[in-house]
């Protein structure tokens, strides 16, 4: 029987670079995430806030993680991120390779792994 996964990646933007690295090694250490991608490169956010349309410099975080462990993840992030409403968007896997989702499944938190898994260790 397959492992039972529902693998997502998680979207979210913060002001510097320093805020991106503190909250991607918090997520990965209480393995709430398997991997964050801090991407160097700033992107240009333009958004409304407050009435007024804002464009900001932010760095972008692709965090990978299961849909099981969303609502941990978003208080975590809520609790980190120094913004009053941060992004945080997320979206399923639809694909990947066997490996790699092997390799997520084993670095999250162990609620996310099957029964069958569990069940084989005793």
């Amino acid at each position: 029987m397959p492992r039972r996964r529902d693998p997502i990646v998680v979207f979210v933007t913060c002001g510097t670079a320093a805020e991106a690295d503190r909250i991607a090694h918090a997520l990965v250490e209480q393995r709430l995430a398997a991997c964050v991608n801090v991407h160097e490169a700033r992107v240009r956010s333009t958004y409304r806030w407050q009435g007024k349309v804002e464009t900001a410099a932010e760095h972008l975080l692709v965090i990978k993680t299961d849909r099981r462990l969303f609502a941990r993840l978003e208080a975590a992030l809520v609790r980190l991120h120094s913004y009053q409403v941060p992004e945080i968007i997320a979206v399923p896997i639809v694909h990947g390779s066997q490996p790699y989702l092997h390799w997520l499944d084993d670095s999250l938190l162990p609620e996310t792994r099957s029964r069958q898994k569990k069940a084989s260790r005793t």
